[in-house]
């Protein structure tokens, strides 16, 4: 009979169970080993401390490949706004340990912190995960300038963008239009310039005493300032509905009406015929208009305000043509040339 034998029958005796019962030191021996090994399982680190344990966790390469490509784009996109990594954290009210570990790729973020970034860099949450294309240099640096404009001037840009490059933008070459102060020679240029295209020469003011029935100095007298304006976009808008190339003509106060002069600004290709005050009052003179000479130094203060004034507007246009100084010649070889160059 074994020793083990010998113990076990004594402790059952021990116990006060029969000789024949099951072997009661074998089961308790079974019982014990089966508690150490789970005790010793629960006692592994990963258990203890499982918080810790998953930090260090290897991360799968795909995981590991989409952190590293929002940690890049979230650096992209802020220094595309010149933000540094410290203002970007104030702004998004996260740590900047925590950003720039989210910028290395190192970082998990939550849904919430990584939305107040987008907010702070001003981008929808969509654009973080958006892959970055390679861009011409071009293009990158104008939409950085988009980004940093203001919202007020966003319109003005979108109309130059359509007029300029839009689908109308071939069809609003074919027709140009002279504006400026009268004087400067929109007349004469416009003439010369419509004979040497061979297409119509429209000048708006003819056009609109010829719908009219009268001179303008009595649609002035019958519907005042505001009623000839009303006039005049309703003119520009059938004259352009009808022609297709053209060289026209405007007067130099259709600038002070911003709905009419956008229409023309993009309907037509403009170009501003500018001179120095003292020639615009010299040229009026020569055409045979001596109203100017009457209190000459008043008209002459006159002129040079409302050339002032009206300048930004006159700038808008396409082309700025100065005939300054120079004869009807020289001047149209310039605006020919120009034309060729800008329009070709």
């Amino acid at each position: 009979m074994s020793d083990k034998l010998v113990i076990s029958q004594a402790f059952q005796s021990s116990l006060g169970i029969p000789p024949g019962a099951p072997n009661l030191l074998d089961r308790l021996e079974s019982l014990c080993i089966i508690l150490h090994v789970r005790l010793s399982r629960m006692a592994t680190p990963a258990n203890i401390d499982s918080k810790h344990a998953a930090q260090h966790r290897p991360v799968p390469a795909r995981e590991e490949q989409f952190l590293a490509f929002v940690g890049t784009r979230i650096r992209e996109l802020r220094n595309r706004r010149g933000m540094t990594r410290k203002m970007l954290a104030q702004e998004a009210r996260v740590s900047e340990r925590h950003l720039a570990q989210l910028e290395s790729g190192e970082g998990n973020i939550s849904i919430v912190l990584l939305r107040r970034i987008a907010g702070a860099l001003n981008i929808s949450l969509a654009e973080v995960f958006t892959l970055a294309v390679e861009e011409p240099a071009e293009k990158q640096a104008i939409r950085r300038f988009l980004e940093r404009l203001p919202a007020n001037r966003l319109e003005d840009v979108l109309f130059h963008l359509q007029r300029d490059f839009g689908e109308e933008a071939t069809m609003r070459r074919k027709r140009v239009a002279l504006i400026g102060l009268r004087g400067a020679g929109k007349s004469t240029l416009g003439a010369k310039l419509a004979l040497d295209r061979d297409i119509p020469f429209i000048e708006l003011d003819r056009e609109i005493e010829k719908d009219m029935g009268m001179p303008l100095a009595e649609i002035f007298s019958l519907y005042g300032q505001s009623g000839y304006r009303a006039i005049e976009k309703r003119t520009l808008e059938h004259v352009l509905g009808e022609a297709d190339r053209a060289v026209l003509s405007v007067g130099g106060g259709v600038v002070s009406e911003k709905e009419t002069y956008g229409y023309l600004l993009a309907n037509c290709y403009t170009v501003w015929i500018r001179a120095q005050p003292d020639e615009h009052m010299s040229r009026v003179i020569a055409q045979g208009d001596f109203r100017a000479m009457a209190g000459s130094d008043q008209a002459m203060e006159d002129l040079r305000r409302i050339l002032e004034a009206r300048e930004p507007l006159y700038r808008e246009a396409d082309l700025v043509l100065d005939t300054s100084g120079q004869s009807v010649e020289e001047s149209f070889s310039k605006l020919k040339a120009a034309l060729q160059t800008q329009l070709q």
